[in-house]
């Protein structure tokens, strides 16, 4: 964050010291990072008190200030230097984000902390900042992630780690920029109308990212039509002076094209878009390769991440990237050497055995679901020499040099009225993509409709197998699994299945 006193903050965000003094405010300086767990204080820091699941951060103010902080940004007195914030639930902005925010005090600190980061932004921009905003219903993360790559040589860049997309990490992504920072990139998810509006209005982009519009989240929204009109948000916060990059693959956000102002640039899979991928190829571990086409030439791209629909994720951020003035050689260059970077996204391992593990367990819709599954059965489909594996209990033999593919799913959330027939079409799509297994990971009714879905679609007997928890999958993969297989674990966050493919990475296959 740029260098504020804790008067200039508490004026900011229109609260009231607390535990210091108007002539201390004046002279204390905050010159570290904002935080909101104490034990990521570090010298010079602020800290932000918000409620959670077991406790509150108001009773780690002391802590956070023995630490370094050298203000708490809180809703109540906490016996340290603080600047507080009255709660007003009712006409905060802010309110029903936090789950345990049963006073209200959650949402007045993160209003105050989005009022905090507006004013940052504002002058960052004006001294050069370009702020580059990406929503999406699937895939705004692992954009991120390469948009932070593409950029990177063309200056500093703040990215968020993981999917600091709420009305918590946004801005807290947007005080890691300092006067050094020449591009901030930022991550816009929602669960309602609005909420995408309100991201962008802290910090204003000047490059707009928009990749689908999907089924994620449909419980909330009610239908795809309200879910475009919520990632339509984006492209219309962006001024004239700016640029919509939108993937026309998708009919929805080719639509968004006349609801900006700013210039649109188009990107796809045809020559019709401004920048588009020429034939697509994946390699054995299902990596795309194509000709990146553009108005100033064509390059050859080889991406370093994992299943094709990573290519409209690339185009995206080869097409900011040439806004900004990197050169394809560039582009092309810090493509190749951008892994996935967020845990738990198409992270893939393969283990001495030649067991492959796809960990895409941090998040899942029908959308998602179905990459995933597409993924999986591209590296399945041919085995590396040596590593072929029986077929002995398994569906029967298919051609020569196929792996078994083994999908281990869990459930995939906010679905609303839709999670049942979702879950039935995602368990009968795993079997007619032929996904050798199909492991269902619990046993609510929308895991119920796709272990039944598939059974239903199924032929030989077997394709799937129903469990009750990330122990009881883990105990079966560890029996059954053979040399050579290749696993996809996906799920909501929820689900928690992320450590079950981290142990089967670490597992040594010859216990």
């Amino acid at each position: 964050m740029i260098d504020l006193t804790v008067a200039q903050i508490a004026d900011i965000v229109g609260g009231q010291l607390s535990g210091i003094s108007p002539e201390e405010a004046a002279a204390a300086c905050v010159t570290g990072t904002v935080e909101f767990d104490s034990r990521a204080v570090t010298s010079g820091g602020l800290f932000l008190a918000l409620p959670g699941a077991r406790s509150d951060g108001h009773d780690f103010a002391e802590a956070a200030v023995a630490a370094g902080a050298v203000v708490v940004l809180a809703a109540r007195p906490v016996g340290v230097p603080a600047i507080v914030v009255e709660p007003d639930s009712a006409g905060d902005p802010a309110a029903g984000v936090l789950e345990y925010d049963t006073d209200g005090s959650g949402a007045a600190v993160l209003a105050a902390l989005a009022r905090l980061a507006a004013a940052v932004a504002a002058e960052l921009v004006e001294g050069g900042l370009t702020i580059v905003g990406v929503t999406g219903s699937s895939g705004k993360t692992s954009t991120k992630d390469l948009l932070a790559a593409v950029l990177a040589p063309l200056g500093e860049v703040v990215a968020p780690p993981g999917s600091f997309n709420n009305e918590l990490g946004h801005p807290w992504t947007v005080l890691r920029a300092t006067e050094s920072t020449d591009y901030l990139v930022l991550e816009m998810s929602a669960r309602h109308p609005g909420n995408i509006a309100a991201l962008a209005e802290i910090a204003p982009p000047s490059i707009a990212v928009v990749l689908n519009v999907g089924t994620a989240h449909l419980g909330e929204f009610g239908s795809r039509e309200a879910i475009a009109a919520t990632k339509a948000e984006l492209p219309q916060a962006v001024p004239s002076s700016g640029v919509v990059i939108l993937n026309v693959d998708d009919t929805a956000v080719a639509a968004m094209a006349d609801r900006t102002a700013a210039r649109v640039v188009r990107v796809g899979r045809s020559e019709g878009a401004d920048v588009w991928a020429g034939p697509v190829t994946l390699d054995e571990l299902a990596r795309p390769r194509f000709t990146l086409h553009t108005a100033d030439g064509e390059t050859d791209v080889a991406l370093a991440v994992h299943g094709d629909h990573q290519v409209s994720n690339a185009l995206c951020a080869a097409a900011v990237a040439v806004e900004c003035g990197a050169s394809l050689e560039q582009v092309a260059a810090a493509l190749a050497a951008a892994g996935p970077m967020s845990r738990h996204r198409m992270e893939v391992a393969t283990r001495d055995d030649g067991v492959t593990v796809i960990n895409d367990a941090y998040n899942a819709n029908p959308d998602s679901m179905l990459a995933g599954l597409k993924a999986l059965v591209w590296m399945a489909r041919e085995a590396p020499a040596g590593t072929l594996p029986s077929q002995a209990g398994g569906p029967p033999a298919t051609a020569a040099g196929k792996r078994r593919s083994w999908a281990v799913l869990g459930e995939m959330a906010e679905l609303g009225d839709d999670a049942i027939s979702e879950h039935d079409r995602i368990g009968r799509l795993a079997v007619r993509l032929d996904v050798s297994r199909l492991v269902v990971v619990g046993t609510g009714r929308s895991m119920s409709a796709m272990h039944h879905g598939a059974v239903m679609e199924g032929s030989w007997g077997s394709e799937s197998t129903m469990v009750a928890d990330a122990d009881a999958a883990l105990a079966l993969l560890r029996a059954e699994l053979q040399a050579g297989d290749v696993v996809l674990v996906k799920a909501s966050n929820a689900a928690g299945l992320g450590a079950l493919a981290e142990a089967l990475v670490a597992q040594d296959h010859r216990e």
